[in-house]
């Protein structure tokens, strides 16, 4: 190409004089006509050209940088503007002058290739010094179009385009330049033509520049100076032209024709140049300049049109020959591994046939020295010596004591510190205070796990000592016994045939063995004793001697905070500075609440059918069972609700006790103040309820079905002083019963709700129709074996309750229940009265009072007053329906009737002799001891009580009906 055309190596043979070269950098002859071929664009109006006349000179310039550059010096210290450095472009990699036009940074410099005009941002490492036989004027000029300017405020778009149609008239062809003048920074001021176009007026007709006032020669020498370097960065920033894209040869302003057209510069990526170092070799030689003076724009778009399907081509051999260049690379890289690991195996393979032949007494030899050593340092070393005596010393406690550990005294400092700090953060109700103690909290924490840490691995220790010696004993006897059986099988006056397999084959396993072992041992015995180490040591001697009485509770206090803190290890490190998630709870409170909208529409649209004239039996019945569909799944997702509650009420009560002050928002701490008994999720009216007349005569009570299952409604009247306690007392109720559930003898609670429209607490419990012992006795009292059982259930119950300090206060026919007529249980209590105030109301059980004869007297109500309740109901059911005889108290007198001995001393103990009594001895008493299957069966009772509960089940179903019929508005009131 033109300026680099190709010529061999060996025809440059010397070094070319460049002093003719200097003194041809001609003057401008103003008015004058220059031949130039155009090497790159800067803009619709400025571009820089090389005079056909120095296509030698270029070619020399190469040949010399070719050889000089790469052993030239890089440039130490800093860069001189003025002077020329030799510069390698980044696409093909060859050498040209240039100079610094800005330092970036310390490694990054912009500069302009002066043979070429195009600039580049290159690393410190690709500029050298060139020698100063290179030192003279660019080859390239800078020009410009006579008569012409860059309208202001032009677009970005229009500006490339203005660049790509002037590159298409003037790039890699011959160029006529009429010189009008010459700018102080040397830029020539010409009218541009090529063949019979004037490029200039070709520019201005399709509007990328706009002709000014044309300035005289000496207005034009006193033009402000530009900054090239700003000049480049603004071409830098501007966006790639269409021409700029392509990768062949024909590019402008590309370098011996490698340039693969990447012409955008982003700053961000200085590794990328902006402008494009000149043209291929291949495409420029002067005989290709046979321009006629016919050429027209047509032709001109058909030679850029085709340029521009050879850059494609061109693009597409460059990659594929990337790609080739890259695969066998790769290859060659995968051919070397290869042959260096074959290396290396022969190498191995070498090594281990020479070592083989004296392996097994290389190895007997080495571990016989280590043998050796190990007696000396038995003999000698004090450490050993005191692991012999602590060996024997743990061998003693193994056997009959065990050793207080030496951390554990402050093990349990930090841990009462961290329980302390827990509780704080639990009783603490603001949230700036809150997150100091959180922060403290932490620190203990972090000290609790690295005591933990201590007292673990100083309890882990003492195996240490013991385990270590007589595994090397062990090995050492196996090597023994092997050499023994060794010389038996070469003995040959033996009698004895022992066979190789006997004798040899396991030798590998023991000499491995052994020598693990005695590593091991010289390992822990070569390493100095700390002051932890022997600390440890003389606190076990004086543990032997000194606490050999306190083993069962050292060795249990030792074993819980043992697993104390092994429990608190594995947890501590998924709950350390981690909260919980609470999108799982949120996500059921939207569902709930998606719920809750839905069934209240349906219970209108049910109301609004039913009250209609002309309604439809059919349409009423789905919408009921739809109402029963979503009631049931709202209580599902408030169970789910309650499980959520409780996890999170767990990691309080564990780990994180700030969670209710850092998210009040979910109502956490009401949920654990409730023992989880309050829900905020359940409200009065999407319960299907009907009023239970005969059992509101004190407080609002319904009936109502969930789940398949009947649940009773007991309404509560509160205000905001009465709230909190009936909460309270409720809760109290509740975690009493939590505790053995089923086995509590205790009526449970379900669920504690407040009613958002009137000032009532609601309280949803089990209901079991006619099953009080009032209406059982009434329809068909139970037999004295009957009345036990129930009546064990029932002390069982206030077992339950007295144990967790809660005194019953109430405890009549009416409130205890016989399941089955064999299952006794406790019913719950007013929560909204206090202990005094539920005993003062005078409770009856046929002509006997339930109130003690101490309370009436004025004495506060006790776990006594319960039991003497609960014998004068246990009496009551004893003799059936017979009369009462009474002291001047009121005291029943129990003699008058004819009991069992077992019975009769409980209930004395009951109501004569109550201060001693327990709810824990009722349970025990002999009476409720009587073997299973002593009572004899009374079919004639079994049948009578059959068809009494047959008549009773009746009645519930003719009630369900007519409560049916009055809903459908079909009973008949007659």
């Amino acid at each position: 190409m033109w300026g680099w055309g190709h010529f061999p190596r060996d025809s440059v043979a010397e070094r070319v004089s460049f002093s003719g070269i200097a003194q041809m950098d001609e003057d401008t002859h103003y008015n004058k006509v220059e031949d130039v071929v155009g090497s790159h664009v800067e803009d619709a109006v400025t571009f820089w050209a090389q005079n056909i006349s120095r296509n030698k000179d270029i070619m020399k310039i190469g040949c010399s940088l070719s050889e000089v550059c790469p052993n030239a010096n890089s440039v130490f210290g800093n860069f001189d503007l003025k002077k020329i450095y030799g510069g390698l472009f980044s696409e093909d990699k060859c050498w040209y002058r240039c100079k610094i036009l800005k330092i970036i940074s310390d490694e990054k410099c912009l500069v302009r290739y002066i043979d070429y005009g195009n600039t580049e941002i290159l690393n410190r490492s690709d500029i050298v010094e060139i020698p100063l036989d290179l030192q003279f004027s660019s080859v390239a000029k800078k020009y410009r179009l006579w008569g012409l300017q860059i309208p202001s405020g032009q677009e970005v778009t229009q500006f490339d385009q203005g660049r790509t149609f002037l590159g298409s008239l003037i790039f890699e062809k011959e160029i006529k330049m009429r010189i009008k003048t010459t700018n102080q920074d040397g830029t020539v001021i010409a009218q541009a033509e090529y063949g019979t176009v004037d490029i200039g007026e070709e520019v201005a007709k399709k509007g990328f520049a706009e002709k000014c006032k044309l300035p005289s020669s000496t207005n034009i020498s006193e033009e402000k100076k530009t900054d090239p370097g700003q000049l480049v960065l603004r071409n830098l920033k501007g966006p790639t032209p269409l021409w700029g894209q392509r990768s062949n040869q024909s590019t402008f302003s590309r370098p011996k024709g490698r340039l693969n057209g990447r012409q955008t510069l982003d700053l961000k990526d200085e590794n990328d140049a902006g402008n494009h170092v000149p043209f291929s070799k291949e495409c420029l030689a002067i005989g290709d300049f046979n321009l006629g003076s016919n050429v027209s724009l047509a032709k001109i778009k058909q030679d850029q049109k085709l340029i521009e399907e050879n850059e494609k081509l061109k693009t597409e051999k460059e990659v594929l020959l990337k790609s080739y260049k890259a695969l066998e690379s790769k290859v060659e890289q995968t051919a070397q591994e290869l042959q260096q690991e074959k290396a290396t195996v022969m190498d191995l393979t070498k090594h281990l046939k020479s070592t083989l032949k004296t392996h097994v007494g290389t190895r007997m030899k080495n571990l016989a020295a280590k043998i050796e050593r190990l007696k000396e340092i038995r003999r000698v070393n004090i450490s050993v010596r005191l692991g012999n005596d602590l060996s024997d010393a743990i061998q003693v406690l193994d056997e009959e004591r065990f050793t207080t550990p030496v951390s554990l005294n402050e093990l349990e400092i930090i841990w009462a510190e961290y329980n302390l700090a827990q509780e704080k953060i639990k009783s603490c109700q603001n949230v700036n205070e809150g997150n100091i103690l959180i922060a403290r909290r932490n620190e203990v924490q972090q000290k609790l796990c690295t005591a933990v840490e201590v007292f673990i691995l100083e309890c882990d220790k003492k195996e240490e000592f013991t385990s270590v010696r007589s595994e090397t004993e062990v090995s050492l006897q196996r090597l023994v016994a092997w050499f023994q059986s060794t010389l038996k099988a070469f003995d040959l006056s033996v009698e004895e045939s022992l066979t190789s397999e006997d004798t040899i084959d396991n030798i590998d396993e023991i000499l491995e063995k052994t020598e693990s072992s005695v590593c091991k041992e010289l390992e822990i015995s070569l390493i100095e004793q700390g002051d932890a180490d022997k600390e440890i040591i003389l606190n076990t001697y004086s543990q032997v001697l000194q606490k050999i009485h306190s083993e069962e509770r050292l060795i249990a206090t030792v074993q819980s905070k043992y697993k104390n803190s092994i429990e608190f290890k594995k947890q501590i490190i998924e709950c350390l500075n981690k909260s919980p998630s609470l999108d799982h709870l949120l996500s059921i409170k939207k569902t709930l609440k998606s719920l809750k909208a839905r069934l209240r529409w349906k219970l209108v649209e049910k109301n609004n059918l039913e009250e209609s004239d002309d309604h439809d039996g059919s349409e009423i019945e789905k919408i009921k069972q739809e109402i029963t569909q979503l009631r049931n799944s709202v209580f599902q997702e408030i169970y789910r609700e309650r499980e959520e509650y409780e996890k999170l009420n767990n990691l309080v009560q564990k780990w994180l006790p700030e969670l209710p002050l850092l998210h009040p928002e979910i109502g956490l701490l009401k949920y654990m103040n409730s023992g989880g008994l309050l829900t905020m999720s359940l409200e009065r009216d999407l319960l299907d309820a009907e009023p239970m007349k005969e059992l509101s005569s004190k407080r609002p009570l319904v009936c109502s079905e969930v789940n398949g299952k009947i649940i009773l409604l007991k309404g509560y009247s509160v205000d905001v002083d009465t709230e909190a306690s009936v909460i309270q007392r409720a809760a109290a109720y509740h975690r009493a019963w939590r505790e053995a559930k089923e086995e509590s003898g205790l009526l449970p609670l379900i669920f504690l709700f407040l009613c958002k429209s009137d000032p009532m607490a609601y309280l949803m419990v089990p209901y079991y129709p006619r099953a009080n012992l009032g209406s059982i006795q009434a329809s068909m009292p139970l037999t004295l074996e009957e009345a036990l059982k129930v009546m064990k259930g029932v002390a069982q119950g206030l077992h339950t309750l007295h144990k967790a300090d809660i005194i019953h206060g109430s405890l009549h026919q009416n409130n205890v229940f016989a399941l089955n007529r064999e299952q006794g249980i406790v019913g719950d209590f007013d929560f909204t009265k206090s202990v005094s105030q539920r005993t003062s109301v005078n409770m009856m059980v046929g002509d006997l009072s339930l109130i003690a004869p101490e309370v009436k007297m004025g004495k506060p109500a006790s776990p006594s007053s319960d039991l003497y309740a609960y014998g004068c109901i246990l009496l009551w059911l004893s003799v059936q329906n017979q009369e009462f005889e009474t002291n001047e108290d009121g005291i029943p007198k129990v003699d008058q009737f004819r009991l069992g001995d077992n019975v009769k001393s409980l209930l004395c103990s009951l109501i004569y002799c109550r201060s001693s009594m327990t709810a824990e001895q009722v349970l025990n008493a002999e009476c409720f001891l009587l073997p299973k299957g002593k009572s004899t069966p009374n079919p004639e009772k079994d049948i009578k009580y059959t068809q009494h509960k047959e008549e009773e089940e009746l009645k519930l179903e003719n009630l369900d009906k007519y409560k049916e019929k009055t809903r459908s508005g079909e009973a008949n009131f007659d």
